[in-house]
């Protein structure tokens, strides 16, 4: 059976027209997919005048994926708390849709080890998957300012950390078969209850091995020895911090994909980068990204796990040619740069 779906659409600013548009012609490439295209961010604000309408997050609801280029951008900056924002609109579908855990894989391509800061034998075999806790913690909880006073309150639920770690666990079993849960627990109450909860879930995955490190050590473990690791398991500042280090290893903001789902319902499958409004229009954006959201999507969102790998292969021996975009370009004799087109054009034909 052909991969099938109905797929909601949301280009936004800058270069995310340019990169959704190449999110569909490798899933046209891969199945037989319905689509909705809807105006998110920027593109949003300026017809409608706010960041996320209402029927754009119901038809988000009803669809059995979302892809998202990016928003934002120096036209919509503003320090005017009344003043509509881009990034409300992916705050909005996060909380309309529900969803609680961010997934980023990082898995440097053979092709691009050279472009990490690290030394090759040390990123060689890293396939990790952060999955970070998105919607607690510090970055929700009461916060206040007193004269020289000021505070942010951590604060996390036993179900909360329950329903994150079971994500985590159900990866892994799908991957290598190993938890790292991080967390602070020999200073923080909140990481002593997250980490009491995740032996209670572990005990319902015996066949998932876990173990526990402290954020500082996991951050250092990350650039020492990222191939060690399987699935990081972590609550939401500490994922926010420690999934941008594990990024850096891959060299570029131009190849890593994530995913943002829920207990169900549809969930959101983005580049992590941003909407590079430079370099809109000109045709040079790294499609890659996205490519790989769209591998995210076909696997985590829809269950096509055949068809995502086809496509992450793709994607590998597109790179393995030495097609490279201007921001992969390391000056190799055996490279040759391309635009956001033929770049899109070269994974359709290696699927």
């Amino acid at each position: 059976m052909s991969a099938s779906g109905h797929i909601v659409l949301l280009p936004g600013d800058g270069i995310g027209p340019e990169i959704v548009a190449a999110g569909r012609q490798v899933l046209d490439a891969v199945g037989d997919f319905t689509y909705e295209e809807h105006l998110v961010g920027g593109a949003s604000i300026d017809k409608s005048g706010i960041a996320l309408t209402d029927p754009v997050l119901e038809a988000c609801r009803n669809a059995d994926a979302v892809l998202l280029g990016a928003v934002g951008g120096p036209k919509w900056d503003t320090t005017d708390p009344d003043r509509p924002r881009p990034e409300q609109g992916l705050l909005g579908l996060r909380k309309g849709l529900g969803l609680f855990a961010n997934l980023r894989p990082v898995r440097p391509s053979p092709a691009l080890v050279d472009a990490s800061p690290l030394r090759p034998e040390v990123i060689q075999g890293t396939d990790v998957l952060v999955v970070r806790e998105l919607t607690g913690g510090i970055y929700f909880g009461e916060k206040g300012r007193e004269g020289d006073r000021a505070w942010d309150t951590c604060v996390y639920t036993a179900h909360e950390i329950d329903r994150i770690a079971r994500v985590a666990f159900e990866a892994a079993g799908r991957r290598s078969g190993r938890v790292t849960s991080v967390d602070k627990a020999n200073v923080l109450e909140t990481s002593r209850l997250w980490r009491e909860t995740v032996e209670k879930v572990a005990s319902d995955y015996p066949e998932v091995k876990l173990d526990h490190l402290l954020v500082d050590n996991a951050a250092m473990q990350l650039v020492s020895a990222p191939s060690h690791f399987d699935v990081i398991l972590t609550e939401n500042m500490f994922g926010d911090i420690l999934s941008d280090e594990a990024a850096m290893l891959t060299g570029s903001l131009g190849m890593l994909p994530s995913a943002s789902v829920g207990e169900s319902g549809p969930g959101l499958f983005e580049p992590v980068h941003g909407s590079a409004p430079d370099i809109a229009g000109t045709g040079t954006a790294n499609p890659l990204a996205t490519i790989l959201s769209v591998a995210m999507l076909l696997r985590e969102g829809l269950g096509f796990a055949q068809e995502a790998g086809r496509l992450e292969a793709a994607v590998d021996t597109t790179l393995e040619s030495g097609l490279r975009t201007a921001d992969l370009a390391g000056g190799g004799t055996s490279e040759e740069v391309v635009g956001t087109k033929e770049m899109i054009q070269a994974v359709a034909e290696a699927l």
